[in-house]
């Protein structure tokens, strides 16, 4: 019997919400299979599976809050009898939309079409529920607004809560982080010349939905360097250092509604910059829409914050844990710089590194971001 349980999908989750079942007992599943969807703070989340095996049981229902760690399912190995397992203990939702259909069967409402129900005075509990286990989606909710009259006057619905549910997230696992990361801090300025000029060379020979940001050079600068200095690219479990075996970044991501997530783009040092900034493009968007995986969420092995055009000079970042590292850039400029022995004006960029004391230190960080500024100054290397 192989358990699937409810993956951390951040330092700043502690639980979620089960909205959505995309299989059913009986079903084959494989790895990297989508299987549900949770709705964190941030986002609603696909989650992944990454075992092959036949569904058993699904032991959470639609709409039940659990904590990480929560068996959601069970899974029955190549030539496994099916058997029953006593369902685990798992914290109900704190606005429970249950209503009793029969004795043993409880209705729900997923916290997404509850929300979409107020913002369109839909009555929920008159609404015919079509999802797993009769829960009510969104879908539902759509089709009974639908046969509303025309002149019920919709309510808008309040962000802010979820944004200031997002802050108190954010700023527990920010707290977390500093409390039990010993922080170093250093910064390096990084002249943007030969980058930019080789980009602009670069993206002149293709079409505008061909052409590579400068962001993307600075994603491939920092993988690679990650590669070289592994102690910058893992984990800090159980009062060790866990290298990871592949270069995950995270990308901060600043969303519409306020708030920030930081999901990855996987195997960056590995990849073509077309295709990084195919990922970067898709990332984006997905997470703006509130639609990312459990992959992404739970897996980056350093992150990157950018603060591009519209941000201050220099950022320095709190790291977010269980990883050990987080690039900052900030926003490029033209600066005085001395080169080969002369005076120029050139676009150069505030990179810093924010690191942990227990897997580097100082040295190694100040090599870690000579690094990143020695690819930088070579770009036709990060094409490789």
């Amino acid at each position: 019997m192989i358990e699937f349980t409810m993956p951390a999908l951040g330092a700043d989750m502690d639980e979620g919400t089960l909205i959505e079942w995309l299989v059913k007992p009986g079903d084959k599943v494989s790895r990297g299979q989508i299987v549900a969807v949770v709705e964190t703070t941030k986002a609603a989340v696909e989650i992944e599976c990454w075992q092959e095996g036949i569904v058993d049981e699904l032991v959470v229902p639609v709409g039940e809050t659990v904590a990480v760690g929560t068996v959601l399912a069970t899974l029955l190995e190549p030539g496994e009898r099916a058997g029953r397992r006593p369902r685990p203990r798992s914290r109900p939702p704190e606005t429970p939309a249950a209503e009793p259909t029969t004795a043993q069967r409880r209705r729900w409402v997923s916290p997404a079409a509850r929300r979409l129900a107020q913002s369109l005075s839909v009555d929920i509990d008159a609404v015919s529920g079509t999802g797993p286990q009769g829960a009510v989606t969104i879908s539902d909710v759509e089709h009974a607004a639908a046969r509303e009259p025309l002149a019920k006057p919709a309510t808008k619905t309040k962000p802010a809560d979820r944004a200031a549910q997002m802050r108190k997230s954010i700023a527990a696992a920010m707290s977390r982080s500093k409390r039990e990361i010993p922080h170093y801090y250093l910064a390096q300025e990084i002249a943007l010349e030969n980058s930019l000029t080789w980009l602009t060379s670069r993206n002149a020979q293709r079409s505008i939905t061909e052409r590579v940001l400068p962001a993307v050079l600075l994603l491939k600068a920092v993988a690679l360097a990650a590669q070289r200095f592994g102690e910058f690219n893992g984990f800090w479990r159980d009062d060790a250092f866990r290298p990871a075996t592949g270069v995950h970044v995270g990308v901060g991501i600043s969303l519409r509604a306020g708030g920030l997530v930081a999901p990855a783009i996987h195997d960056v040092a590995d990849k073509k910059l077309d295709e990084l900034m195919g990922d970067l493009t898709d990332l984006v968007a997905r997470a703006r829409a509130g639609s990312l995986r459990s992959s992404e969420m739970s897996d980056p092995t350093i992150t990157v914050t950018n603060l591009g055009d519209q941000g201050v000079d220099t950022v320095f970042g709190v790291i977010y844990p269980p990883q050990v590292a987080l690039v900052g850039f900030g926003k490029p400029a033209q600066r005085v710089c001395v080169i080969d022995g002369g005076i120029r004006v050139v676009t150069a960029v505030q990179a810093t590194l924010a690191a942990d004391h227990r897997a580097s230190d100082g040295h190694r960080g100040a090599l870690f971001l000579a690094a990143i500024n020695e690819l930088l100054q070579q770009p036709d290397l990060l094409e490789k």
